[in-house]
């Protein structure tokens, strides 16, 4: 392994990417593209272009969280969760601001290319998406320090980015597509609440009060409940209503996974919270790959 101060390698930055939590920007850009070629929109480049803008968000936004997390001390040896290439010394803070502000730059790129297909409406969701995503662990207010960063990642990662993808194809919205967003964002932010939860002792010490560090180990496993069967409620209302397709009821596939899941976040705690965020990053991407066959079929 690299030791602090030797030079730092692609592996190095490839751990630093967190590839384990790019299943909350594929996510929502696969069920947003669904629901465009469920309505005969489907736009080929348009698409491409907003599962790469979401993806070089989502790195944007790990890179970002290392570095001020770094610089803010709150990333220390006692940090449960995956190794963070800063804290860890693998590669410099300066380095990974680099990193961080040349991701960001290439998520302004794809974005004037989608202003260009869409509209001005894609600059204001652009800005303060990357806004968002500097402030959630940067600036002297973060947002996952004031408690914030839950409903942040719920509007960004599910409503904007569903919504978002089926925009830049169909240059429209309806209140199916911001709806069928939801589910989609309860998932992503289950992945967050799995993460808080299991740094909730380290944030504390360090100043840093997350929604979990605010409402406590008991609320937040009920908030993680609440956000992953909430998901289920709209293929089951859809699916089961009159003149509904059945199709739609395809994530009831992944039920049993994540009654499995809400079960498990009761009486885990410490480096084992690793394995249930890998796992609720899965489920969010199979109940949305399911989600996307049915709304297709």
């Amino acid at each position: 392994m690299t030791k602090k101060g030797q030079p730092f390698t692609m592996g190095a930055w490839f751990l630093a990417t967190r590839p384990k939590t790019l299943p909350a920007a594929l996510a929502p850009v696969m069920v947003g593209t669904a629901l465009a070629v469920a309505d005969g929109r489907f736009s080929f480049y348009p698409a491409i272009a907003a599962l790469a803008g979401a993806l070089l968000l989502q790195i944007g936004v790990n890179l970002a969280n290392d570095y001020f997390d770094y610089i803010k001390g709150i990333d220390t040896e006692e940090r449960l969760g995956p190794m963070r290439v800063t804290q860890s010394g693998l590669i410099s803070p300066t380095t990974v601001r680099r990193g961080m502000l040349l991701t960001f730059a290439l998520v302004m790129l794809v974005g004037v290319y989608l202003i260009y297909v869409a509209g001005w409406p894609l600059l204001v969701v652009g800005v303060a998406a990357i806004a968002s995503a500097l402030a959630y662990s940067g600036g002297r207010f973060p947002l996952a320090s004031a408690g914030l960063g839950d409903l942040f990642v719920f509007l960004f990662f599910g409503l904007v980015a569903v919504s978002g993808t089926y925009y830049v194809q169909a240059l429209s919205l309806s209140t199916m597509v911001v709806v069928a967003s939801v589910p989609v964002g309860f998932l992503i932010t289950a992945i967050i609440v799995v993460n808080n939860l299991r740094d909730i002792d380290t944030d504390r010490a360090a100043g840093k009060l997350t929604l979990a560090v605010r409402l406590g180990r008991k609320w937040s496993c009920r908030e993680y409940a609440m956000l992953v069967v909430g998901a289920y409620v709209f293929p089951l209302y859809y699916g089961l209503s009159e003149g509904g397709s059945r199709w739609i009821l395809l994530p009831l596939l992944s039920l049993p996974a994540a009654v499995s899941l809400v079960a498990k976040i009761y009486r885990t705690s410490g480096p084992a919270m690793n394995a249930l965020l890998a796992r609720t990053a899965l489920l969010a991407l199979v109940f949305c790959f399911l989600f996307a066959m049915g709304l297709l079929m």
